[in-house]
């Protein structure tokens, strides 16, 4: 026990810039003293002494404000960062090495008895502030939970799932587009390339592709008019389509 509560100290110190010293973690820490109630409950609840585990798990909740039932599984070195508000779940397992913010709820979605309702988290996860996970599935070693997100559906190993309900950040796509609406002289976020909310994500998906429509549109008449072809009036191009302006209203 008091090996792992080493391990536990030593790796707030290096995950957490604010933590001073050794001591300030052991002492003011309540994500530290929320693992050390529930390493008693578990052990309670693991021998059959399910009152008592329930008991420490509420005693734990009073003084930390953090809610672990005392039948979840928690790994090593995992880091509940301000933690006020988390709720884990009875069936919930969290791997060696997790981070978890103030506010998650790793929760379950059934009231089967016996199921296994509450998710997986594998090996180095960060779970942000206030986000929801939701279910028995699993979430990857080393996937990332965006503040705020709620998540109902399993994550792979590495990705960044982020929004409401959650979708998986393609990287790549998203480098692409950047790239391409630079080059157009349009930004394809009007604040940032980062946005939780998926309508405005759809919505900025819609603009590129009508930039990109217009860019096209424009060539064509171009090279019909130097071609000598006369454009009538319903042909001819009209107002110009001002796709940053649109973006910023969507923002």
């Amino acid at each position: 026990m008091f090996s792992r509560l080493r391990e536990d100290l030593a790796s707030v110190r290096e995950r957490d810039p604010a933590a001073r010293s050794t001591f300030e973690v052991l002492t003011c820490y309540p994500g530290v003293h929320a693992l050390i109630f529930h390493r008693l409950a578990h052990a309670a609840w693991t021998n059959g002494f399910f009152w008592f585990g329930r008991f420490i798990s509420h005693i734990s909740r009073f003084l930390t404000g953090i809610e672990i039932h005392p039948g979840a599984v928690i790994g090593r070195r995992v880091f509940i960062d301000h933690g006020m508000g988390t709720v884990i779940g009875e069936t919930a397992e969290i791997g060696d090495d997790c981070t978890i913010y103030q506010a998650v709820t790793l929760g379950g979605t059934s009231l089967y008895r016996g199921a296994k309702r509450h998710p997986t988290l594998g090996k180095g996860v960060v779970v942000g502030a206030g986000a929801k996970v939701l279910g028995g599935f699993s979430v990857g070693d080393g996937a990332k939970i965006g503040s705020n997100a709620v998540v109902v559906k399993p994550v792979p190993a590495g990705a960044t799932a982020v929004g409401n309900p959650a979708r998986l950040i393609d990287p790549e796509r998203d480098a692409a587009r950047a790239q391409k609406a630079e080059e157009m002289g349009f930004s394809a976020y009007g604040v940032t390339r980062d946005m939780d909310d998926p309508v405005s994500k759809a919505l900025h998906g819609l603009l590129d592709h009508a930039v990109e429509t217009d860019r096209r549109l424009q060539a064509i008449l171009a090279r019909l008019e130097g071609a000598g072809i006369k454009l009538d009036d319903t042909c001819a191009p009209g107002d110009e389509f001002d796709a940053s302006r649109l973006s910023k209203m969507v923002d």
